[in-house]
């Protein structure tokens, strides 16, 4: 993996963290669309950093607490979101993915 593919993607993080930090202050509706590609956003950066020791520092701040920034920002979340930001907090920061997707370990 390169420097400029994790610049690249870091980037495009921040890019798609502010686009969905604009989107949430219309207060018609929640703007799922504008956080599913965040998380994508994302997830593949979490992927590409999942081996590093150092991620890029705006991707840190736009993803660490995010769960709780979504809930403190509306009354009415979609539980999928709020679900999906734990996840990638947990990709981000523990390094695992807690959502199975079908693949449960036996004995869950």
């Amino acid at each position: 993996m390169s420097e400029s593919e994790k610049q690249r993607l870091a980037a495009e993080v921040q890019v798609q963290w502010m686009a969905l930090q604009g989107a949430l202050s219309d207060r018609r509706r929640y703007p799922v669309e504008k956080f599913r590609a965040f998380w994508e956003a994302g997830k593949r950066y979490a992927d590409l950093t999942r081996n590093d020791n150092l991620i890029h520092r705006n991707v840190a701040v736009a993803i660490n607490g995010l769960a709780g920034f979504l809930s403190a920002e509306r009354k009415r979340v979609p539980e999928s979101v709020i679900a999906d930001a734990q996840r990638l907090e947990c990709l981000m920061f523990a390094g695992y993915d807690p959502h199975f997707g079908g693949h449960e370990p036996p004995g869950l």
